[in-house]
């Protein structure tokens, strides 16, 4: 097993910040990571195919913040609101408490690295080479204006007996350098 450090849990802090706000101790410490996760669960199963990157949540006494990062907002605002007023419901049955829902675009999805995994994985569930979906995916954010990008798939490619590791890589990626700005996805 290889030593390696989660790019975001590395710049933690640093210039990364945490997708759940909030402080809790002993049991209500479990009890809402147990809640977040559910909430998570929740928006990707039922707006999973709007092009949803990351979700954060953020607890006030009262109240809790659910501020959705997505490609596709208007999929989860739906027509006059009522697709995102239905999940708001459902996730206060859930929870049993008041959630407000925040919907941000992002402008450039072609350089958000969840967006870029799911398209892949797309891809190859309909059988493009994954050679061809990596490469084209490189291209993309590259012209999007990416300094540097890289991208891994593993498995066992085109269908081989036996499974194996390949990337294709552009531009600087400093791992090790804090300040980079990494974007991490893993599908």
């Amino acid at each position: 097993m290889g030593r390696k450090v989660h790019p975001l849990g590395f710049r933690l802090g640093v210039i990364k910040t945490w997708r759940s706000r909030w402080y809790a101790e002993g049991s209500v410490f479990v009890e809402r990571l147990l809640e977040d996760r559910k909430i998570r669960e929740r928006i990707r199963a039922s707006v999973g195919h709007a092009g949803i990157s990351d979700i954060e949540i953020e607890r006030l006494p009262n109240q809790v913040n659910v501020i959705i990062h997505t490609a596709k907002p208007g999929i989860i605002i739906g027509r006059r609101g009522t697709v995102v007023k239905e999940l708001r419901q459902d996730l206060e049955q859930k929870t049993g408490k008041r959630i407000k829902v925040e919907v941000q675009e992002i402008e450039r999805p072609d350089l958000d690295a969840y967006l870029v995994a799911e398209n892949i994985v797309g891809q190859l569930q309909r059988r493009i080479s994954h050679g061809r979906a990596m490469r084209r995916a490189v291209q993309q954010a590259m012209r999007s204006g990416a300094k540097g990008v890289m991208i891994m798939c593993g498995g066992r490619l085109s269908g081989s007996e036996m499974a194996r590791r390949e990337s294709v890589s552009e531009g600087q990626i400093p791992r090790h350098t804090l300040r980079a700005d990494i974007d991490f996805a893993n599908v």
